[in-house]
């Protein structure tokens, strides 16, 4: 045996020499990024104790002075508070329109400084704003036009200073609760319509939330909670090392539009958790949906707001009420909707494709199980059910008058109230029941890859063959109106005519009714005949496109006189 050979002792030994070197390596490492933090100027508020959080959405600037027309260029802004500075993306001086959202740390220093800046072969200076921070109300959004003071031109901020308590244990944080204050109705009456922007207040209290999960390796929850309302954004501070925290905190929100919704995340404020953006929860609340002064239990879902999220039942606790002006209202929501200046960019989700594409099938079913129930009753295949649809045709249009038009629209609305209210059902749905999701889980389950194609095959096939019958119909419409085949443009310019005519002289009422009898005893008069619709035969006549290029008679080709010439068989 040789005697320098490594023994089964001394192989452990080496091994574990080799863990102790590895681990006093990322020792150093953890050093050294540690005290790059407490250095870099963007993580200063690991060592130093803020008073607020200043939250920045940069949307756009306008009238600003012309640049340089050399070079690649690129207008950009720059903020700098106290130590701390962010600078925006570039983008081109016609349109100057960014919608970033930066987060700064207010100290002593309450001035914001904004600059503006044009980058070509060098940088050119366009303007600068000073903001006095301390002259705005916290927990607010302003929404401000800052003229720049060194230039022309003014840039468009949405400018919020909320997380204004900053507490390092749970002991800091009073948890006997905040008294929710009711907005005051007084202000919104119905008959008060001086200011129609503001539609309404919503008055959100947070009391706490519990069941929290970490997302870090240590299992730490420092959590703080985030409040949106279209484009107004406010935050509490943040409750560190705890799965239950206690913010209470009541916020205000100024409503403009009723049917928006409140969309609140509960974020971790670990430095590596926040660069990746993930959330320990959120939910999204409709304003119509709230009862006023409620206090109660919200789960919170994932990212994908459609299952739980992870953690032990995480939920949060509410209490929330709503005032608002039912005039200002419904005139509110018939004007644009407010645009949502941050919103995430679209991802190519497979699932929603698939349940698009559903859908759409579905549809297409739809109209032809509707067109095959036309059939039957106009072939009189049961003869009471033809019989009731005729005096009903007939009697409709004898007492139909044009003031009834907008009544027709709100049949579909009175079909779907009676039918919820006799299934007790009026309410709308909040929730999934629970043996439901796991029978839709378990159906998914159960389908093999060779049963998914097969429906994808023949979802594709059933959809395909729906766009082009619609397509072939417009192609067909569109050539019948340009003369493509003459005989049957003017065949129809006749019939249009005609009809027109008969609509001066004949009251609408009587034609529709003459065009019920029509369709429904042309069984008695031909019993032989085949079911059709004779507008859509008569479209059939028409070529579409591609019936038209198979049609396009090609040059005729000048014959060879000389085919035993080889430059001429070239």
């Amino acid at each position: 045996m040789d005697p320098m050979a490594p023994t089964a002792l001394a192989v452990p030994n080496q091994l574990m020499d080799r863990i102790g070197s590895g681990l006093s390596l990322i020792r150093d490492h953890g050093k050294k990024v540690q005290k790059y933090l407490l250095k870099n100027r963007k993580f200063e508020v690991l060592k130093k104790s803020w008073s607020s959080i200043v939250n920045i959405v940069l949307i756009e600037a306008k009238d600003l002075p012309d640049a340089p027309a050399n070079g690649s260029s690129g207008l950009y802004c720059k903020f700098k508070l106290g130590t701390e500075s962010h600078k925006s993306k570039q983008v081109h001086k016609t349109k100057p329109v960014w919608r970033e959202r930066f987060n700064l740390y207010l100290y002593e220093d309450n001035s914001l400084e904004v600059n503006v800046w044009y980058k070509t072969k060098q940088k050119n200076f366009m303007g600068r704003c000073i903001i006095d921070l301390s002259q705005l109300e916290k927990e607010k959004t302003h929404d401000l036009w800052q003229e720049l003071d060194c230039g022309f031109g003014s840039v468009h901020l949405l400018i919020t200073l909320s997380g204004s308590e900053r507490c390092s244990s749970t002991e800091n944080i009073l948890t006997n609760g905040v008294q929710h204050e009711t907005p005051k109705e007084d202000n919104f009456i119905w008959y008060k319509l001086d200011d129609c922007t503001n539609v309404g207040q919503l008055s959100v209290t947070v009391h706490g939330a519990k069941g929290l999960s970490a997302c870090n390796f240590s299992g730490n929850v420092n959590a703080f909670c985030v409040l949106e309302l279209d484009n107004s954004r406010i935050q509490t501070h943040t409750m560190r090392s705890t799965s239950e925290p206690n913010w209470n905190k009541s916020f205000t929100f100024c409503v403009n539009d009723v049917t928006s919704a409140l969309d609140i995340t509960v974020y971790d404020e670990s430095i590596l958790q926040s660069m990746k953006g993930e959330t320990i929860g959120k939910i999204t609340i409709p304003l119509l949906r709230i009862k006023n002064n409620e206090k109660r239990w919200y789960a919170l879902k994932d990212r994908s707001k459609r299952h739980s999220a992870r953690g032990n039942c995480p939920r949060i606790l509410l209490e929330m009420s709503l005032v608002w002006n039912p005039i200002k209202a419904s005139m509110r929501v018939i004007r644009p909707k407010e645009t949502k200046y941050v919103t995430k960019p679209a991802k190519f989700d497979i699932p929603l494709i698939y349940s698009n594409l559903n859908f759409i099938k579905d549809i297409f079913k739809v109209f032809q199980n509707g067109n095959e129930h036309l059939k039957r009753l106009f072939e009189w295949e049961n003869q009471e059910k033809s019989a009731m649809a005729l005096i009903g045709w007939l009697s409709f249009w004898y007492f139909f008058r044009m003031w009834m038009t907008p009544l027709l629209l709100v049949l579909p609305f009175a079909h779907y109230w009676l039918t919820k209210r006799n299934n007790n059902a009026l309410a709308p749905i909040t929730q999934f029941e629970d043996d439901y999701l796991d029978e839709e889980q378990e159906t998914k389950d159960d389908k093999t890859i060779k049963t998914r194609l097969n429906e994808l095959q023949d979802l594709t096939l059933t959809i395909k063959n729906g766009i082009d019958y619609v397509v072939s119909l417009l192609e067909r419409i569109n050539n019948l109106v340009n003369f493509s085949v003459p005989y049957l443009s003017y065949l129809a310019i006749i019939a249009l005519v005609a009809l027109s005519i008969a609509f001066y002289i004949i009251p609408a009422n009587y034609l529709f009714m003459a065009f019920g009898i029509y369709k429904f005893t042309r069984k008695f008069l031909n019993p032989t005949r085949t079911p059709n619709n004779d507008i859509l035969d008569f479209i059939s006549r028409v070529p579409d496109n591609e019936i038209l290029k198979q049609w396009r008679e090609l040059k005729v080709p000048e014959p060879n006189l000389n085919p035993s010439d080889p430059t001429k068989s070239r």
